[in-house]
């Protein structure tokens, strides 16, 4: 049973009862779901996760102090320490009594500005431009069982909506990585006899490309030990070929031109997925010329005129 299942039917079977019954009155301020840090936010783990912080429980997200006060968190806590220990034979962890830091009852305020550094999501532009995906990914994953107050899905709908100019800056930045280095870096470094800084070129292309493709896609890049997985979800075929550029020794000649058939191959893909969203206006299929094009686009002069690999 993956964790996201776990979290959901334990919430149902012990919390929901326990919330209405017990705590009624403050009901309606709360949010409970099943998100944050974690491969089972994402419904990635497996066998392997089980190691370390897997168990059944839930997030209750409170809103702030002169709506719920510190006395009802501590009733709230108490109660939550009080569920069952085990759920389907998984043991809840004992990190502390009210769930650890990832499980138990929060205070939304705290929530995002643990994972976003803003209480209501509310970022400012600077930090929009800066914040690491992950961090993105890990304030709007898993699932919301519970809202009614609506605070709490207010702050992620609102991170879910990156700013387009934004988007545009990081999409342009990591174009032009994917330029220097996949179309243009990995054959210098071969020519030059250096087939080790050739793998580190693909490494660079291979993240900038996962990265377009996120974008393009509407989602945020998760940390990079389930960015593949996340990948293979809504493109398996750039999933392969991503992997395929990971693999192999470079001072192989064959295998060397076989990596510079899939580099082209995948910007292509993307320059025509660009045109296909009127994103850019440049001919040729070289990346570099899209990624100035896409920057061009960027409405906010302040923006635009920044450093194009500014936001990466």
């Amino acid at each position: 049973m993956k964790g996201l299942e776990l979290s959901r039917g334990y919430y149902e079977e012990y919390g929901k009862p326990m919330l209405e019954s017990e705590f009624s009155g403050v009901l309606p301020y709360l949010a409970v779901g099943f998100v944050g840090s974690g491969s089972d936010r994402y419904g990635f783990d497996d066998d392997i996760s089980r190691d370390h912080d897997f168990e059944p429980g839930f997030c209750i997200f409170l809103p702030d102090e002169n709506i719920i006060d510190r006395k009802t968190e501590f009733l709230l806590e108490r109660a939550y320490a009080k569920l069952p220990q085990e759920y389907c034979t998984v043991k809840r962890q004992r990190m502390s009594p009210v769930g650890g830091n990832r499980n138990g009852v929060i205070r939304t305020a705290d929530f995002y500005t643990f994972s976003v550094g803003e209480p209501n999501g509310n970022l400012p532009l600077e930090a929009w431009l800066k914040i690491p995906d992950y961090a993105l990914a890990e304030a709007t994953n898993g699932e919301v069982f519970y809202d009614v107050y609506g605070e709490f899905s207010e702050i992620r709908e609102r991170l879910l909506n990156m700013p387009s100019d934004v988007k545009l800056k990081r999409l342009a930045g990591n174009l032009l990585i994917m330029a220097q280095s996949g179309q243009y870096n990995f054959v210098r470094c071969l020519k030059h006899g250096e087939p080790d800084a050739a793998g580190l070129a693909c490494a660079e292309f291979v993240n900038s490309a996962m990265k377009v493709s996120f974008i393009l896609h509407g989602k945020y890049m998760p940390y990079y030990k389930w960015s593949f997985r996340a990948l293979r979800d809504f493109d398996s075929e750039l999933a392969e070929n991503l992997s395929g550029l990971m693999k192999g020794d470079n001072s192989d000649r064959a295998t060397a031109e076989e990596k510079c058939r899939i580099i082209e191959k995948i910007s292509m893909t993307v320059i025509s997925a660009l045109k296909e969203r009127k994103m850019t206006e440049a001919p040729g299929f070289e990346l570099e010329r899209h990624a100035y094009s896409v920057n061009d686009a960027i409405s906010d002069a302040n923006i635009r005129n920044l450093n194009i690999l500014y936001a990466v």
